[in-house]
């Protein structure tokens, strides 16, 4: 079974994370510790069936309810757990694979201590244009003025990438802030999307200048 279809069978019951500070995209990967014990069940139960979970974020105002069930946010990005470890005290450290853009359709009854709900699959649909390669000579450039080891992970898979993956994996790599990623992650326009990153990688290349050559000069 592949990870598209464990999320699109888990879509009817979909285990909720959510992590106000963490926003994941398709086709990327984030390490996350857990150690609540809400979501340590959550984990536990994952791991003990599809290994599926997304993850959300939380409506404005939840900061005084979070021990409780604030509100999500509609748009969500459901992954598989591909590697995981129990460590001291039942925690766990996994490494989640955003596969794909759900949408929360409603919210189940609170037979569990984790959150869960009903949610629409939204894979991304094909896209072809010349933001593609835009924002793939923006990565290029982007190489040139970051350290060799930052650009060693990002390079191959902007080289390989398209539409919306090439996005959501540069927008994973060069945007930091959680408010502006829930933001790309919720545009489903795919030419929309990667005009936003090629839009934040440009600001961040007028920040940055070239890296001066390691070497001696001939």
């Amino acid at each position: 079974m592949t990870a598209q279809e464990r999320v699109e069978r888990a879509a009817s019951a979909l285990k909720v994370f959510p992590l106000p500070s963490a926003v994941l995209f398709p086709h990327t990967v984030i390490p996350l510790h857990i150690f609540e014990p809400r979501y340590r069940d959550l984990v536990r139960d994952a791991l003990a069936t599809d290994r599926v979970l997304a993850l959300g974020q939380l409506e404005p105002g939840w900061e005084g309810k979070y021990e409780g069930r604030p509100g999500l946010q509609p748009m969500l990005c459901a992954g598989v757990i591909v590697w995981d470890e129990q460590v001291e005290d039942g925690r766990y450290n996994i490494l989640l694979q955003g596969v794909s853009r759900v949408r929360l359709v409603e919210e189940l009854s609170a037979d569990k201590l984790y959150r869960q709900v009903r949610a629409h699959v939204l894979p991304d649909l094909s896209y072809t244009g010349p933001e593609e390669e835009q924002l793939r000579q923006a990565v290029f450039e982007l190489a040139g003025r970051v350290p060799p080891s930052f650009a060693e992970n990002l390079l191959p898979v902007a080289a390989r990438a398209g539409g919306g993956m090439l996005a959501d994996v540069v927008a994973s790599a060069v945007v930091p802030e959680p408010e502006r990623r829930q933001e790309l992650l919720v545009e489903l326009d795919v030419r929309r999307r990667l005009e936003m990153v090629l839009e934040d990688l440009g600001d961040l290349l007028t920040q940055l200048q070239p890296m001066r050559p390691s070497g001696p000069l001939n």
